[in-house]
Formats: C-alpha cells, sequence, structure tokens
C-alpha cells in the first residue's frame, strides 16, 4: 500500500491526499490515472522526496502557490478570495501586463502572424516582428544589435558557454542571479566568485587572472532579492583598467529604472560603457516572456551561429512579440511611467521608516524588501497582510540566506498613492500584532 500510495505522485490524480500531502484540485475531466508499474525503486524514490518535503515544512520554508484567477494587474482575485486583493508581489513594474493597448496588439500580432511558429529561428521561425522588435531593443539601449530569446534565463545561459573556452577567465558577483550562476558553469572559463559588490576583492581576482585571454566581469544590474543596485560606475572603470568586458543582467531595471528607464547604466551615469546587456520582455515589458541580449553585432552574430537555447528552442510566439514591441514604442516616445514608479517609490519607502520597519536595497529602487530575519515569521506577517486585501509573499531560504527571510514589496507605475498608503497602514497594523514593530 506504501509503495502504491508513493506512486501515485508520478500520476494518480484521483483526488485525494497522496503522500507528498499535496491534493489534487484538477477538475474530474483533467484528472488521470497512469498506467506506469509501480517498481520498488520508484517507491524508495518518492519515500526519499516525502523526507525532503517534510523537512522543507519543519523548518517553515514551504510556498504555497495561490491561484490568481484574473489578469495580472494591481487588483486581482485570488482563488478563495470573494474581493478584489491589492497586488504588491509582481515584477509588473511599469503596470503594462494587462494594458489595454498591450493586449490589443497581441491580439491583432496572432490574427496577421499566427499562434507560433513551429520551428526555431534558424530553419523556418524568423519573422519581419521578430526582426522589428530586435531592431527596437536594440535602439532602446543605444546598441547595434539585439537577439532574442525565450526567457532572460535562456539568454544568460546562451552567453557564457559559446563565447569563454579555458584560455578565458569570468568574474561573478556572489548574489549574482541563478541564470548567470548555471550559465557560468556551463563554460570552460576559470571562474572567479568576488563577495557582494566588493570591488577591492573584485580587483584582486583581475589581478590574479591577468593572463587570461579574455575577462567578463558579470553582474545583476539590479539584486532582485534585496533591491541593491550593482556598483556599475566601479565595474566599468576596472574593467577599463584591466581589459575586462562587462555584462550586465538589468531584467530588474530595463524599462522603470534611470531618469528614462534606460537601467542601472543610466542610473550611473555609464551608458553605453557595458559591453552586454541582457534583459527580460517578462516583466517590466509586458509580462508575457522572453529574453534578449544586446551588444556588437558581432556578439549577436555569433549567439545566432553557437547559443544552444536560441538554436534548440522554438522561437518566441507572435502575440509575445507584439505585446513586447507595443511596450518599446511607448517607451521610446515617453519616460513618464519611469518617473511614476520613482515617486512612489520614494513615498512607500518613506512611509515605511517612519513607522518604524527596516526597509533593505537601494533607495531608488522599486524592489523594498522589508526585513523580518525569522522565516515562519515572514510566512504568517504574508498571510495576515493577504487577509488586509494585501498580496505580498514572504521569501525565506533558499531563496535568501538563512536569517534574511523578508517580505519583498515590488512598486508599479500602475499603483496609486492610496495604494501605498492603505499598505502602509496595513503592514503597520500587522507589525504591531506580530511585535515586529
Amino acid at each position: 500500500m506504501a509503495a502504491t500510495a508513493a506512486c501515485s505522485i508520478r500520476g494518480r490524480f484521483l483526488g485525494f491526499t497522496i503522500t507528498s500531502g499535496v491534493k489534487c484540485f484538477a477538475p474530474k475531466q483533467f484528472r488521470w490515472v497512469s498506467s506506469t508499474r509501480c517498481t520498488s525503486t520508484q517507491a524508495a524514490f518518492c519515500a526519499h522526496l516525502d523526507r525532503e518535503i517534510a523537512s522543507i515544512k519543519e523548518a517553515g520554508t514551504w510556498k504555497e502557490e495561490r491561484i490568481i484567477t484574473s489578469k495580472q494587474a494591481v487588483n486581482i482575485t485570488v482563488q478563495g478570495s470573494d474581493r478584489k486583493i491589492l497586488n504588491f508581489c509582481a515584477n509588473n513594474y511599469l503596470g503594462l501586463s494587462s494594458h489595454p493597448d498591450v493586449i490589443a496588439a497581441g491580439i491583432a500580432g496572432m490574427k496577421t502572424h499566427g499562434a507560433g511558429l513551429s520551428s526555431v529561428r534558424f530553419i523556418c521561425g524568423t519573422q519581419d516582428i521578430h526582426k522589428e522588435l530586435e531592431a527596437k531593443i536594440a535602439k532602446f539601449h543605444g546598441r547595434e544589435d539585439a537577439i532574442l530569446y525565450p526567457s532572460c534565463f535562456d539568454a544568460n545561459g546562451g552567453f557564457f558557454e559559446c563565447l569563454l573556452s579555458q584560455e578565458d577567465a569570468v568574474f561573478s558577483d556572489a548574489l549574482n542571479h541563478a541564470s548567470i550562476i548555471d550559465g557560468i558553469r556551463l563554460c570552460k572559463a576559470k571562474k572567479y566568485v568576488f563577495k557582494h559588490r566588493d570591488m577591492k576583492e573584485l580587483e584582486e581576482k583581475l589581478q590574479e587572472a591577468s593572463g587570461a585571454r579574455l575577462r567578463v566581469i558579470a553582474t545583476d544590474g539590479v539584486f532582485s532579492m534585496d533591491g541593491s543596485v550593482s556598483p556599475l560606475r566601479d565595474i566599468c572603470r576596472l574593467a577599463d583598467q584591466y581589459k575586462a568586458l562587462v555584462f550586465v543582467d538589468e531584467a530588474h531595471s530595463t524599462g522603470f529604472f534611470g531618469k528614462t528607464g534606460r537601467g542601472t547604466e543610466e542610473f550611473h551615469g555609464v551608458s553605453g560603457q557595458p559591453d552586454v546587456i541582457c534583459s527580460t520582455l517578462g516583466k517590466a515589458l509586458g509580462g508575457a516572456a522572453g529574453g534578449y541580449t544586446t551588444g556588437p553585432k558581432q556578439l549577436t552574430d555569433i549567439l545566432r551561429q553557437r547559443s544552444r537555447p536560441y538554436l534548440f528552442s522554438n522561437t518566441l510566439p507572435p502575440a509575445v512579440v507584439c505585446c513586447a514591441s507595443k511596450v518599446f514604442d511607448m517607451l521610446l516616445s515617453s519616460a513618464a511611467l519611469a518617473g511614476k514608479v520613482h515617486d512612489l517609490t520614494h513615498r512607500f519607502r518613506s512611509e515605511m521608516a517612519a513607522a518604524g520597519f527596516a526597509v533593505g536595497g537601494d533607495k531608488e529602487h522599486p524592489i523594498c524588501p522589508v526585513m523580518l530575519g525569522d522565516a515562519r515569521l515572514a510566512t504568517q506577517f504574508a498571510d495576515k497582510m493577504l487577509e488586509k486585501g494585501i498580496y505580498v509573499v514572504g521569501f525565506s531560504f533558499p531563496v535568501v540566506p538563512k536569517g534574511t527571510a523578508r517580505i519583498r514589496v515590488q512598486i508599479s507605475a500602475a499603483h496609486s498613492y492610496e495604494d501605498i498608503d492603505r499598505t502602509v497602514e496595513a503592514f503597520t497594523a500587522v507589525g504591531r500584532e506580530l511585535g515586529t514593530i
């Protein structure tokens, strides 16, 4: 019986609670029974997973997925609640994920160019709209060319392996995103990790690798769990001094950070100095999917020939391409949304500080981590915020280091000043109830 129950995690969705403790909520017509024979090896494997799951729950770091039943927006509906919930945890920084003009562009793209290409780019998967979007991306960033990927994770993963060999060296900030870490792991270059934003240690490692053919410094523009901004001016200075290339992941800055939304390089006054920029279409730029790399034309040319995620992944579907293209049209014509994000961020951070909360990150950035420390407390705090109609999520290990659990609040241009004030009031009430302020 135990073996049968354990094996059910593979495919026996019958509506009862299986050994992992996860209940199937799928409608009856979508439930299925696996015909796969249960073996002792499978049972042992599933029993091992049960123990892992139990340990995660015991540590208070188990992550439940709340189910949204509406469009992604400032006001959403969540399964189990009969009222509108104010959303403060999406990467929807510009509030464009459900903008009517963006949706209309996606619908129009499907009508003229279809639902998908059923192909990778180099076979029969490149349409005129893909080249138009790549040109807009390059123009927005002031670069020669751009290349689209299914995600920014793929863009990062497809960069290092096809360009760097054992003769080269790559330097990575200790808190870089997992996609940069995984991308670097795939390449044969010698790897150096420097302490988070520690320029002294970076310089020491650059000196240590003085004999390398190519040296690449890789950094997030903004570190998503902390809202901390990379010291890009200093990185570019060291890169010039030691003849290194600079690679920046701008996923949490493109479109909304910097005076006109050009990201970390604009914020630090070093526009054009980073050699390579990777970013995403799946956050501020419409929120659907997709990523890209932009830089010299020679770089995008070689990536089209050798970058495995590009060569072996289906091309971005027309709806996604047209939605993102419409967003770039909006950003190229006005920087008003970036200015609103800045103003709302200042209001939230100043009011939270006045209420007695410790808010991490750089004061200019809309990622506002409310530091709580304890994982269970962060989860409990988020649950109580939801009861007050505010959707935020607690982050804990392994997403962030142990002992640094927090509620990550993200500000959107679609929020109002009233939304900010209401959320601060809810934080204050829950904070007093739980004894955190």
